[in-house]
């Protein structure tokens, strides 16, 4: 076992020092300080700008606070994010903004380190509220509301989800129905379920909501848009026809005031529609540049994907944060002595500890990388430089992707993260079980988990149906996934793949195949295409079939599609790991990330080896040399595992947990240091079973 109790903690000083290549027989260094500034990508400014902000006291969260005190404190950091400027960064110079969509996101993320109910609260205020103004109202709407609504002066809400659906925003029951006479629109929420629910900001705090419903006028229902509605006077109250209630205590975030609204004959001004892809005139009749209404509805859901983006980059520093505070600890705490008669080995030097947490570490770094090739298409799209409708799908569908495997891999990561820490994990001090918390709902809201990936399988099936709806198997073996990252993965097929692998005669001779990136390429990359050929196979009879037959083949295929959308996310992760290795700093640091993105990907081929075996594409002998390279890369890692976690750039002010301060290595060293002396001096008393010896 590897021996770190005496490892000094890597330092600014320490990690300028020059790192040097892989000479033969030489272990790799890890350029912790070049590889930080990889990580904070692009945006690196906006980054470390957003995290020096996010260490002021005054900006973080105090746990144990009531819920009413939670969020007043919240509700008073948002006025020193204004004083700061850093939130107004997407909006239109016009209004005092500076049209900066990617560094405006980068920073939001960052905000979760402080208090993740603060960065939630300022996304539904500036990228929920206001975005929703900017992006489906015109400038009249701009100039008459974004001032206001940057300032705070005109705190709001969110209005789109209901009691009674959810994710399925084309289904809600709330109407606007237009007067001709009086040139308003009247609000209406018809029955219980259509009261609109858990929106940020409206328990309280809120003065206006933009309000999603269905158009109705000439009495034709022209689906959902969305409207500017004051809810509040001046004094808190609501104003007359509307009405709502506090969703009370949560599992988390309660920093954030959720609560209910619902609207009886509330009318509004006819310009009150925020008409970017639907207008109304004087006399009522409706037009749209967009003339198919689902085209028209989806492309208004589309403008605001920022909040997917966000989310998958915020579900990704709570990983780093959690790994920072659990691989640190394991570094340091000792317990049991396995190979020792006197010293107790430290907990990351265990296999199976370093299973448990090494993996993770892979999968956030994967996350991490690819989390930046998808910001850069959301600020390409937002930015006008790549804006096509194929651009905004391709986004859409990312985004469907990745948030739900990030979410995900945060609460795995947090959870894994609590256990790997013992009890110290499980006090509040220590911050993972709070993270946890607050992150739970990260799975639910901007869309849930699931219905985002049933979105992406529809995607891949669509363009399944379009290149191969007369394709031989030959050209199906040759198809690759390649809409989203708008570029082609391999070019050379899947022949080595597309069968039953022959086995070399040596786990050693099939770990060194599957070493090789265009292997893990193929494997990934043939997974997602077989299984989406196959549905699309099971699913070509529903043409043919009424609606009630067709809707029930398609629920037999639901949980295929979604395994299928969520392996197009692995690749999606993989493929940016395996990018980011050539911007590495140095040999060194590029040989550790290469483990790390060979444990990542391995760990995903192990994952689906029965797949792998059943379908052909592995040998058992290969199957087996995947577990066996598993293990040889977690002891390669681990030496680096502690540079790994510091080059995610959070300190502890950030970090925040007592137990990831360096605290539990000093007490180890006090300890050891204590029998050690005793040991020399003959001063400890015999063990009993020493005695029974003699």
């Amino acid at each position: 076992m590897v021996d770190t109790a005496e490892r000094v903690p890597a330092t600014p000083a320490a990690a300028s020092r020059p790192t040097p290549a892989s000479a033969a027989g030489a272990s790799p260094r890890v350029d912790v300080e070049a590889l930080g500034r990889q990580l904070l990508g692009d945006w690196a400014e906006a980054r470390l700008a957003s995290r020096e902000l996010s260490s002021r006291p005054e900006m973080q969260k105090i746990e144990g606070l009531s819920v009413a005190d939670h969020r007043k404190r919240v509700f008073e950091q948002l006025g020193l994010l204004v004083e700061n400027g850093q939130v107004h960064r997407a909006f239109p110079k016009s209004v005092g903004g500076e049209d900066d969509h990617g560094g405006n996101i980068a920073a939001f993320e960052e905000l979760v380190t402080a208090d993740p109910s603060l960065q939630i609260k300022s996304g539904v205020q500036w990228g929920l509220f206001g975005a929703a103004v900017l992006h489906l109202g015109t400038a009249p709407h701009h100039e008459k509301y974004l001032p206001a609504i940057m300032s705070l002066d005109v705190p709001g809400a969110f209005a789109m989800t209901e009691t009674g659906h959810g994710s399925d925003v084309a289904s809600i029951a709330t109407t606007a129905t237009y007067d001709p006479e009086s040139q308003e629109f009247v609000l209406d929420t018809p029955f219980r379920g259509a009261w609109k629910d858990y929106l940020g900001n409206a328990a309280v705090d809120a003065t206006a909501a933009v309000v999603f419903a269905q158009l109705v006028t000439k009495n034709v229902n022209h689906g959902v848009h969305a409207f500017y509605v004051p809810i509040r006077d001046a004094d808190g109250a609501f104003l007359p026809g509307v009405g709502g209630e506090d969703d009370g205590q949560k599992g988390g975030l309660n920093g954030i005031d959720n609560g209910r609204l619902h609207f009886t004959g509330v009318r509004i001004p006819r310009t009150d529609l925020l008409n970017r892809y639907g207008d109304v005139a004087e006399d009522g009749t409706y037009t749209s540049p967009i003339q198919s209404p689902g085209r028209r509805f989806f492309t208004m859901l589309g403008t605001l994907v920022q909040g997917r983006v966000s989310l998958d980059g915020s579900a990704t520093i709570a990983s780093k944060i959690g790994l920072k505070i659990a691989l640190t600890y394991a570094a340091e705490r000792r317990q049991f002595t396995a190979g020792s008669d006197t010293d107790e080995e430290v907990l990351l030097d265990y296999q199976r500890h370093q299973r448990r947490l090494l993996p993770l570490l892979a999968t956030t770094y994967a996350a991490s990388f690819a989390h930046e090739v998808f910001l850069h298409k959301f600020d390409d799209v937002f930015s006008g430089k790549a804006d096509s409708d194929d651009d905004r799908q391709d986004l859409e569908t990312i985004a469907a992707a990745l948030k739900p495997l990030s979410t995900w891999h945060a609460l795995d990561t947090l959870q894994e993260a609590r256990e790997a820490c013992g009890g110290s994990g499980f006090l509040t001090e220590n911050r993972v079980t709070s993270l946890r918390q607050d992150l739970d709902i990260w799975v639910t809201f901007e869309g849930d988990n699931n219905v985002l990936l049933q979105l992406v399988a529809k995607r891949l099936l669509t363009d399944y149906s379009r290149k191969f709806a007369k394709a031989d198997a030959g050209a199906l073996a040759r198809y690759v996934v390649t809409h989203a990252a708008g570029r082609a993965y391999h070019g050379s097929g899947l022949r080595t793949v597309a069968q039953t692998v022959r086995d070399f005669g040596s786990t050693a001779r099939s770990v060194n195949w599957l070493q090789e990136s265009q292997t893990q390429r193929e494997l990934l990359t043939d997974r997602v295409e077989t299984m989406v050929g196959e549905i699309a196979g099971r699913l070509r009879p529903a043409s043919k079939l009424n609606k009630k037959a067709a809707a029930e083949l398609f629920n037999a295929q639901q949980n295929e599609l979604i395994e299928a959308a969520r392996a197009h996310g692995e690749l999606l992760q993989w493929e940016a790991f395996t990018e980011a290795l050539e911007q590495a700093p140095d040999a060194g640091t590029k040989q550790v990330l290469t483990w790390l993105r060979d444990l990542f990907g391995f760990g995903l081929i192990e994952k689906h080896l029965a797949w792998y075996l059943i379908h052909g594409r592995l040998s058992p002998q290969r199957a087996q040399a995947v577990t066996a390279y598993i293990d040889r890369l977690l002891t390669r890692i681990r030496p680096h595992a502690v540079d790994l976690v510091d080059a995610f750039g959070y300190g502890p002010e950030l970090v925040r947990a007592k137990i990831a301060t360096g605290a539990e290595g000093e007490r180890q060293a006090e300890a050891r240091a204590y029998f050690a002396e005793h040991r020399a001096a003959g001063t400890l008393p015999a063990q009993e079973k020493s005695q029974k010896k003699r």
